[in-house]
């Protein structure tokens, strides 16, 4: 799986939970796919960010969350970890809290460790954490100063060749191509919108995208029959996915519709058949299922 996905998921369902006093700045550099559970990786995400957050709630602050790649050619490079030499991706989630002592460090993955008042959530985080980080073959650092805040890296180890071997793999059941029809693309990630546009266009589609679900029903609504497919993102800032599928079904009740969605709580399996949408796809997922399932949605309904 490709944790950059999950990262910009995590982060937009933040920033919609987090007061505005706490600033969110990220760096997603990395594209590189690792050996891992989805479900799990939002886990560790979430749970640091959220650390961080009542680090910082009072006060306000800044959480910052970087993802790049980090080649390690000698197994001391850095310092303490010594990591079999090879790929790694970094996930670094900082904050400008209160921090902690030295202490309180050696402490917070343990199991039950809490620094939490009760009823403020439970200790059991930065252990589930440190337990999936080690099962994917990564390590976990913290370093902290009190009253200076917190950084946190995850290092884990990345798959290029098993990557290349699946592509391969992949590339031998090459999607039917389509025909001409027109496809609405809906998400707010700029680089999303410029993949989905370059690749369905190779694949014989013609394409209409949009950043934001507002902009997407202005011009489904000047002309609904001209669109034959929506495939849009879930979690999207101003109209979400979920109200713009009900504007534009209430539209176009026959409309195939594709929402493609990470961990969002707006919207389930089951709520998301029932509104009329066809499919029902959780990130990260490959080009290829997606391109087999527009195709199918086109041709067999």
């Amino acid at each position: 799986m490709q944790p950059a996905l999950i990262v910009k998921e995590a982060l937009k369902l933040l920033r919609a939970s987090i007061p505005a006093t706490i600033e969110i700045h990220s760096d997603i550099v990395s594209r590189e796919t690792i050996k891992a559970d989805p479900t799990q990786i939002h886990q560790v995400v979430m749970n640091l960010c959220t650390n961080a957050f009542h680090a910082m709630r009072e006060a306000g602050g800044v959480l910052r969350v970087e993802l790049v790649d980090v080649q390690v050619s000698d197994g001391n490079m850095i310092p303490g970890l010594n990591l079999t030499p090879g790929s790694y991706l970094r996930l670094e989630v900082s904050d400008t809290g209160y921090g902690m002592s030295k202490e309180t460090q050696g402490k917070i993955f343990m199991p039950y460790f809490t620094t939490k008042v009760s009823g403020d959530g439970t200790g059991l985080g930065l252990a589930v954490v440190h337990g999936i980080i080690e099962n994917c073959g990564g390590t976990i650092t913290v370093y902290s100063e009190v009253d200076e805040g917190t950084v946190f890296r995850v290092y884990l180890p990345t798959i290029h060749d098993d990557l290349s071997k699946n592509s391969e793999a992949a590339g031998s059941l090459t999607p039917p191509r389509g025909r001409g029809e027109m496809i609405m693309v809906v998400d707010d990630e700029k680089h999303m919108v410029e993949v989905y546009e370059e690749v369905l266009k190779e694949y014989g589609y013609r394409v209409a995208v949009f950043q934001n679900g507002n902009d997407a029903y202005d011009a489904f609504k000047e002309a609904p029959k001209k669109i034959d497919l929506l495939l849009s993102d879930m979690a999207m800032p101003g109209m979400n996915g979920k109200d713009l599928v009900k504007k534009v079904l209430a539209l176009r009740p026959d409309l195939p519709v594709i929402i493609n969605t990470g961990f969002s709580a707006l919207l389930g399996r089951e709520e998301a058949l029932a509104l009329g949408i066809a499919e029902y796809l959780q990130k990260p997922i490959s080009l290829n299922e997606i391109l087999r399932t527009i195709h199918h949605l086109l041709t067999e309904g």
